[in-house]
């Protein structure tokens, strides 16, 4: 959830993924399928065997993780002479996403598409646009073994019937920055974060005597207050199983416990304590900058963090209420996956199926892992990082995969909802509200499931098979 979704850019969206009566904004593309295959042959015939495959991989990250991307590509393209993966960033992940549907329509679709994790109740339900991962790794005789996977991010992936859909790339979840020179100056102990909701209220009244204007924000804020805060709990954030189950769920973000922390938070905006920064992942910055001495955010903020703040910082779990039962649970999976497009032929797929196996090779995802925050997708990179000693040399760095490989249950293994992207907006919105002082907690709670869940049904009944 690293990219910001503004106003406008929503909009863009929404006129592809209509909320009146949804549809695959892929599925006007489709009786251009044997265009495409032909088209396809066609070049294929024309290439000289000498001829390199080039595989268009379109992405949406930026700053540190785009260095990482190009790198990735460039490594993998030196390692073999028939393939040439060619990344290119094509602005913010909804941004990319629309231009995938204009390319798909007009038969010249990108080979690989990075989708964010909200877009994937979307991807699933546009059939005929992707082809499973699975399938391309088995059909190209390339080792996949989905076990192989940290089984909170395969499974986010992968459909009822067992078949992984899209590749697992940039994995993660949410966890607590915190700046240690601030808290020294505010007496608070630097070793560890407040692990719990009121233990964060007191150290940043402390660290607002100090003289800190912004003592906490918070990124993604429907994110990681509403969507991980219930999976932490575990408490439900939407019915059937969050989605998992069915395209019948419906929200459920105004239980007691959703209002009681959104009320702290709100009460806390009021005494200066917690400063609302912006949307998406623009409040990253004041923490970045100093101004900002605490943030909930992603795991793949650590690269920023690491490479441009002038500050001693901590990593730490998300707080959470200790009178609730089972709680702490476990986090949710957030960034994105990589889609494979159809319309290709063979010899594409069978490079986009070595591209695969060498982002999930040990030492790959390690590297990736230790550089830029995300998750290593495998198990096996877990243990390399934890058995090159990375973590003990910069503590908290393992803090965002172990809230991951908890155990789960029908209420956190994660979030599956249609229309999902126009739900994050409503949650920004009435969020906003409580914030500024115009809506009350459960007034705005209330709000977001009413019209998400219009959203919903809207979605389920576009979907339903008839």
């Amino acid at each position: 959830m690293e990219i910001p979704l503004s106003l406008r850019e929503s909009a863009r969206f929404n006129r592809i993924v209509t909320i009146h009566g949804y549809h695959s904004p892929f599925s006007e593309g489709l009786t251009m399928k044997f265009k495409i295959a032909a088209v396809a042959l066609a070049a294929t015939i024309s290439m000289s065997a000498q001829a390199q495959t080039e595989i268009q991989w379109w992405h949406s990250m930026t700053a540190v993780n785009g260095e990482v991307v190009n790198d990735l590509a460039k490594n993998f393209n030196a390692t073999q002479k028939d393939y040439k993966i060619v990344p290119t960033y094509k602005g913010t992940y909804d941004e990319s996403f629309t231009a995938a549907v204009a390319a798909f329509r007009a038969g010249n679709a990108p080979h690989v598409l990075q989708v964010f994790e909200v877009g994937t109740a979307t991807m699933m339900a546009s059939k005929g646009v992707s082809v499973p991962v699975a399938k391309i790794m088995k059909d190209s005789g390339e080792k996949f073994d989905p076990k192989a996977y940290v089984p909170a991010v395969a499974g986010y992936y992968t459909a009822p019937n067992g078949e992984m859909l899209s590749f697992p790339f940039n994995s993660s979840t949410t966890v607590f920055y915190f700046n240690k020179d601030a808290f020294k100056a505010a007496g608070l102990d630097t070793s560890k974060a407040p692990s719990t909701w009121p233990e964060v209220a007191l150290a940043a009244a402390k660290l607002k005597a100090s003289g800190h204007k912004c003592p906490i924000t918070l990124a993604w804020q429907g994110w990681t207050q509403l969507e991980s805060f219930s999976t932490w709990h575990n408490v439900e954030f939407a019915t059937k199983g969050n989605g998992m189950q069915g395209m019948d769920a419906r929200m459920k973000v105004n239980s007691a416990l959703h209002v009681r922390h959104i009320e702290n938070l709100a009460n806390m905006a009021k005494q200066g304590l917690f400063v609302y920064k912006g949307r998406a992942n623009t409040p990253e910055a004041s923490f970045v900058s100093g101004e900002c001495a605490m943030i909930t955010t992603s795991t793949g903020f650590y690269g920023n963090v690491a490479k441009n703040a002038k500050f001693a910082f901590g990593l730490a779990p998300l707080p959470y209420y200790p009178d609730v039962p089972g709680a702490p649970q476990n986090t949710v999976i957030g960034g994105a996956s990589l889609w494979v497009m159809s319309g290709k032929n063979a010899n594409e797929y069978k490079g986009i199926a070595k591209f695969f196996s060498y982002l999930s090779s040990p030492d790959v995802q390690a590297a990736m892992h230790q550089r830029t925050g995300y998750l290593p997708i495998t198990t096996a990179a877990f243990q390399l990082t934890e058995k090159s000693g990375f973590y003990e040399k910069n503590p908290g760095t393992d803090v965002g995969v172990n809230q991951m490989i908890r155990k789960t249950t029908d209420k956190s293994r994660g979030i599956r909802l249609g229309n999902y992207v126009q739900i994050r907006t409503i949650e920004d919105e009435e969020l906003e509200q409580v914030w500024s002082g115009k809506k009350s907690a459960k007034e705005a709670l209330d709000s977001i499931v009413t019209r998400g869940n219009e959203l919903l049904e809207r979605f389920e009944k576009a979907n339903k098979k008839s």
